[in-house]
């Protein structure tokens, strides 16, 4: 997360945008609830994960990859979280393809199981924010999933001050070539 952090500072410093600017935008951003999706092939973990987080996010699941697709699919999701073990397709092939469609999205693996390969494996190849191990404490879950809707803010903030960004050096750019 750090490195996130010191990528859009460098990146603000860069781009001379003032701050009042990027305090704005971050308050419109504070603002909306977060979209968590839950993906685990145990049906009786949806209305657990549904119980514990329902008053703190809009919580969706799916009990497949296919199903998961659907809803990221249709609906802008913030934070994914995926079991690793599932039926046809494991979690990070289904985060693999979510980085590539919604790459600004943070991503989660959630396990039951100490599978040190798969996971250093994702991390290596920048599929997942964080790991967690089930059971998982709720309280510790919900500061991962608070965190990481944080580097999915900052990515968004930092992607709609470079697009002003790039205007405002064509706007530059089209003066130039008037007064010339």
């Amino acid at each position: 997360m750090y490195i996130i952090i010191i990528q859009f500072v460098i990146f603000v410093l860069a781009c001379r945008v003032p701050v009042t600017r990027v305090t704005a935008l971050i308050h419109t951003h504070a603002m909306e609830k977060i979209n968590v999706l839950y993906v685990d092939d145990e049906a009786n973990n949806h209305e657990v994960f549904k119980g514990y987080f329902r008053r703190h996010y809009n919580v969706f699941t799916a009990d497949s990859a296919d199903k998961a697709r659907i809803i990221l699919s249709a609906r802008e999701i913030h934070v994914l979280i995926t079991d690793q073990k599932m039926p046809v397709t494991v979690g990070t092939q289904l985060l693999e393809e979510a980085i590539q469609a919604y790459p600004q999205q943070t991503r989660i693996l959630l396990t039951a199981y100490a599978e040190n390969e798969a996971i250093l494996d994702a991390f290596q190849r920048g599929l997942i924010f964080k790991y967690v191990i089930k059971p998982y404490e709720p309280e510790k879950l919900k500061e991962i999933i608070d965190g990481a809707y944080q580097v999915y803010q900052l990515k968004q903030i930092k992607e709609q001050l470079y697009r002003e960004w790039v205007k405002t050096q064509e706007e530059l750019n089209l003066l130039r070539l008037k007064t010339k």
